[in-house]
C-alpha cells in the first residue's frame, strides 16, 4: 500500500495540478469525507467552507446519492446516447419541477465548461448568427468557446483565439462595490444596448447570473430583468451559466429565480450530482427546441447522457426537497450574512461582504478609502506571491478549507452545514483576518 509520502509525490510527479506552475505543488492527501468535513491522511479533520469548488452542495457521501451510483452501475452502467434509458426519462421529469418554468428540454454533458461550449454552439445554429457577448470578472470554462468567453486572466493563456473561435466581446461586470468607470451597477446593463447597437452578428449574450469565482457579483433587482429586455429587443439570446450559482446555493433553486427571469438557455453543473458524478446540463426554451425539430442539432459525444452521471441527479433533487435545502439556504444565509458583515468592526482589510443564500464573499481591501486590492488578476499571471493564500493557509492551520481568490475568499459551504459550524469558521476566520490586517496601509 502506498504511504502518505508517495501517494503526494506520484501524485505530484505525474499528474497535473490545474491552473498553476507545477513546481511547487504539494497537494494535501485527502482519504475521506463526510457531511460538512473531508480527512487528510493524517486524520486531521477540516471543514469545508467552499463546497470543495462550490459544489458539494449536499454535504460529501450523502448516502442516497452514493446509492444511485451503485444502484444504476448495476442495472445498466453505460449505453450509448443515442439509446432512451430510464434514468434520462426520468431526470428529465425531474428537471421540469425545478427549472424557471419555460426550460423544457435539455442536453446533458459532463461538466460545466461542455455544457457551455453546447449552448454557445447552439445559439450559433439557432440565430444563424456568430458573436457572443460576455463579461469581465467571469469564467465560463476551459475548452474553446467556453475560455473565449471567460473574463478574468485563465483566458489570457489560451489567447490568441481569433483563428479557432469566432469573437467574443467583453462588456463590464456588474459589480456593486466596483461599478464599471462612469456607471452605476444598475446602469451597466446599458453597456449590452451600446454593444448591440454597434455590432452585428451577435448570437447571444451569456453571464453567471450571480458570479462566482470572482466575487460573488449580486446584481441590484433591475439589472438581469433589463439585460433581458435588451436581449429581445435586438433578438439576441440570453445564455445563463448557473454551473455555481444553481442547486440551491443563493436561496432559490437558480440564480435567476430571484429576478423572475427565464433565460433561452441555462446551464449547469456543480450542484446538479453535488459533484459526486461529473455532469453538465444545457436547459432550452421550447422556442430554440423547436429550431432543431428540422435543423440540424449538430453535437455530442460518447459520454452525453450517461447512465452512471443521471441516476445521482434524480437522487439529488430528491435530497434537495427531502432535506428542505433551498429554503434552509435562504434562512442560513439571513443568519450568516450579519455574522461575516460584522468582522468589518475589527477587521480594517475588511472592505466588503456580500452575498446570498449561502454564497458570500469577503473582499480584502490595503485601504477601505481607495479599494485598494491587495493582489490583482496580473499579480497572479506573473506568478507574485498572493496575501489571500497566508490567510488560507491560516485558516487551514485552524482546520477550515476556505476558497481564496486575487483579494477575496468565497464562503460557500454544503447547504446542510449548522449555525453552530458557521459559527466555527467566522471565528477562524477572525483570526486569519489578523494577517491582512497588518498589511492595511
Amino acid at each position: 500500500m502506498a504511504t502518505e509520502l508517495n501517494v503526494v509525490e506520484i501524485t505530484r510527479k505525474h499528474t497535473y495540478g490545474t491552473w498553476r506552475p507545477q513546481k511547487g505543488w504539494m497537494p494535501m492527501h485527502v482519504t475521506r469525507a463526510e457531511g460538512v468535513h473531508f480527512w487528510d491522511a493524517a486524520g486531521t479533520r477540516y471543514l469545508d467552507m467552499s463546497a470543495q469548488l462550490m459544489c458539494s452542495n449536499l454535504g460529501h457521501q450523502n448516502p442516497a446519492v452514493v446509492d444511485a451510483i451503485c444502484k444504476q452501475a448495476r442495472e445498466l452502467a453505460f449505453v450509448a446516447p443515442g439509446y432512451a434509458t430510464t434514468v434520462r426519462a426520468q431526470l428529465a421529469q425531474k428537471l421540469l419541477d425545478v427549472v424557471p418554468k419555460g426550460i423544457d428540454k435539455f442536453f446533458f454533458a459532463t461538466s460545466g465548461t461542455e455544457a457551455n461550449e453546447c449552448a454557445i454552439k447552439m445559439a450559433r445554429l439557432v440565430t444563424g448568427k456568430q458573436k457572443i457577448i460576455a463579461r469581465y470578472n467571469s469564467y465560463h470554462g476551459s475548452t474553446a468557446s467556453s475560455v473565449a468567453a471567460t473574463g478574468d486572466y485563465r483566458r489570457w493563456f489560451a489567447e490568441p483565439l481569433d483563428a479557432a473561435v469566432p469573437s467574443v466581446i467583453h462588456a463590464p461586470e456588474c459589480n456593486t462595490y466596483r461599478p464599471a468607470v462612469g456607471t452605476t451597477a444598475s446602469e451597466s446593463a446599458e453597456y449590452f444596448d451600446y454593444i448591440l447597437r454597434n455590432e452585428g452578428n451577435v448570437a447571444a449574450i451569456i453571464m453567471e447570473p450571480i458570479v462566482g469565482t470572482n466575487g460573488v457579483l449580486v446584481p441590484p433587482a433591475d439589472y438581469l430583468p433589463r439585460v433581458k429586455a435588451i436581449a429581445e429587443k435586438y433578438g439576441v439570446l440570453l445564455i445563463a451559466d448557473e454551473v455555481m450559482s444553481g442547486w440551491g446555493r443563493t436561496g432559490a433553486w437558480f440564480a435567476v429565480d430571484h429576478w423572475n427571469v427565464v433565460p433561452d438557455i441555462l446551464v449547469t453543473a456543480k450542484g446538479v450530482t453535488s459533484a459526486m458524478a461529473p455532469l453538465g446540463v444545457v436547459g432550452t426554451t421550447r422556442k430554440v427546441a423547436d429550431y432543431f425539430e428540422e435543423g440540424w442539432f449538430a453535437h455530442g459525444h460518447t459520454y452525453e447522457s450517461h447512465p452512471l452521471t443521471l441516476a445521482p441527479a434524480v437522487a439529488a433533487i430528491d435530497e434537495y426537497k427531502r432535506l428542505d435545502l433551498i429554503n434552509g439556504a435562504k434562512r442560513m444565509g439571513e443568519k450568516f450574512g450579519p455574522k461575516l458583515r460584522k468582522l468589518m468592526d475589527s477587521h480594517p482589510s475588511v472592505g466588503d461582504v456580500r452575498g446570498l443564500g449561502l454564497f458570500w464573499c469577503v473582499e480584502l481591501v490595503k485601504n477601505r478609502k481607495t479599494k485598494e486590492p491587495f493582489n490583482t488578476f496580473h499579480d497572479k499571471y506573473a506568478r507574485k506571491p498572493l496575501l489571500i493564500d497566508q490567510v488560507t493557509g491560516a485558516l487551514l492551520k485552524q482546520g477550515v478549507s476556505m476558497m481564496g481568490w486575487m483579494s477575496h475568499l468565497i464562503i460557500a459551504p454544503p447547504l446542510i452545514i449548522t449555525e453552530a459550524q458557521l459559527d466555527e469558521a467566522v471565528a477562524a476566520l477572525d483570526v486569519a483576518l489578523k494577517i491582512a490586517d497588518e498589511k492595511v496601509a
